[in-house]
């Protein structure tokens, strides 16, 4: 029996390990094949590929779909097949013959099938220089938001010294010393108490914030504040503050429960007093009848023994729909009259247009201010090096390794469809074109696409497809 479970593991683990591989294996063959024109999970160049074998199985041409990826073209001239006809709608370009065997076309098609789509990530993006940036805070908002918690910092120890001041004071009094002992047994168990509050706020009154720290010679950049302030050093403040808020309260409900010890007759008797007042409070904003009073509002009408009162609307509801007229009014000349205020849309354009400087000053910051008037053509070395890498991955699909071109151009000849200015390589290679060539600004930031665009033009003359476009020379 033991020979036999150790088979069946051993089976179990070689099952485990192919289906394993052979997904590993279809990631490698979609990236190396079919990266270039399709996106597993959305249209492309090609079509969706997610669920695409399904649909050729539910069409009852589950077989004919390798010798679609095989050599469409040939599948689409057998007229054997109706989803072919129907996919060579959907763009204008061919798609190349692919040299797959039937097990690489499942492995693919497994893989594309199986796809989940990974975890968004922050990654950094690496200039010419070699330099990686990082974002740094926001450190001048950092310091006004610092500014104001240190003020509320510093207005709740002092309600906190004079509440403890006060504490203080009643605890030393003779008479609160006297009542104490008349309740002892209430005496010790407030005193533990007011030993954690005093050691509680001894620690706050003695520590300090280190993490600030200034910014050091040629550090600061102009314009630059005095003190650095990281994010984490907000977060650690307003943690203070939200403590100190309730050493506060707490020493509030001390000093309450002090008194009540010290003086309990007369703490009763405020409380008595207290309830006209809140009366007289709750009258005015429910403006309710008394009970025995209620018959003089009471309706003559009747259903089912039920009858209705004549209640006034309450007052503070009352009040509230006021309010909201007279907000009306001042919306209407502040956002349509006078205009002194944008709306939504108006609020949102700008937004966008401030958005955009920051990111035109942080592209000019990095070295990566380049779009399609004012690329150059690189010349260096490293940096047409780094484009061939890039043509390598992206590019070979459509024009193949040499640049000699396929289902695109030749890039090599001197037959240009939009012409070989560096500006117009760019922009086609960043944007995409009606044609068929995919867009590649998602993929690639402006510093790769200048130095695929430069590796594009330095391609030597490779005779391939036939010219297309016009000359130019």
């Amino acid at each position: 029996m033991k020979r036999h479970f150790k088979n069946r593991l051993f089976t179990l683990i070689i099952l485990l390990s192919t289906s394993l591989l052979n997904a590993q294996n279809g990631e490698q063959l979609f990236k190396a094949k079919c990266n270039t024109c399709h996106i597993v999970d959305k249209n492309s160049v090609g079509p969706i590929l997610k669920g695409t074998k399904q649909k050729w199985i539910d069409a009852s041409e589950g077989e004919m779909i390798y010798d679609w990826v095989k050599n469409s073209q040939n599948l689409i001239a057998s007229g054997k097949s109706k989803t072919a006809l129907e996919v060579q709608n959907f763009s204008k370009s061919a798609m190349t013959p692919q040299a797959v065997s039937n097990e690489e076309i499942d492995a693919i098609l497994n893989y594309v099938d199986t796809y989940t789509p990974p975890d968004p990530v922050v990654t950094d993006t690496i200039t010419t220089d070699g330099v990686v940036p990082t974002l740094v805070p926001n450190y001048k908002e950092n310091l006004t938001l610092f500014y104001y918690l240190l003020t509320s910092i510093i207005v709740l120890l002092l309600g906190i010294i004079i509440m403890s001041s006060s504490i203080n004071a009643l605890i030393r009094s003779d008479y609160f010393m006297k009542k104490l002992r008349e309740n002892e047994d209430k005496g010790k168990s407030i005193l533990p108490t007011i030993i954690v509050l005093v050691g509680v706020f001894t620690l706050f009154s003695v520590n300090d914030v280190y993490a600030f720290s200034y910014f050091g010679p040629g550090e600061a950049e102009v314009g630059m504040p005095w003190l650095k302030v990281e994010n984490s050093d907000l977060y650690a403040m307003i943690v203070v503050d939200l403590i100190l808020v309730s050493v506060l309260l707490y020493l509030r409900r001390m000093f309450k429960e002090f008194l009540l010890l010290a003086r309990p007759e007369k703490a009763k008797a405020t409380t008595e007093e207290l309830k006209p007042a809140f009366s007289k409070l709750n009258k005015i904003l429910t403006d309710v009848v008394p009970i025995e009073e209620e018959e003089s509002i009471l309706m003559h009408h009747e259903y089912d023994g039920i009858r209705e009162l004549d209640n006034n609307l309450p007052p503070w509801w009352v009040w509230g729909f006021y309010a909201t007229i007279l907000f009306s009014v001042i919306y209407i000349f502040n956002y349509h009259i006078l205009g002194t205020a944008d709306l939504q849309t108006k609020e949102y354009e700008k937004s966008v247009a401030e958005a955009k400087k920051e990111v035109d000053a942080y592209l000019t910051k990095m070295a990566m201010n380049v779009d399609e008037t004012n690329v150059t053509i690189m010349t260096a070395n490293a940096d047409l090096s780094a484009g061939k890498a890039l043509f390598e991955i992206n590019c070979i699909a459509c024009h193949n390794p040499k640049g000699e071109g396929n289902i695109g151009p030749n890039l090599t000849d001197d037959f240009w469809i939009y012409s070989p200015d560096v500006k117009n390589v760019f922009k086609t290679i960043k944007l995409g074109t009606a044609n068929g060539m995919p867009e590649h600004a998602s993929k690639l930031n402006p510093i790769q696409l200048q130095q695929v665009s430069s590796f594009a033009l330095s391609l030597p003359f490779t005779k391939g497809k036939e010219p297309e476009g016009k000359e130019f020379k």
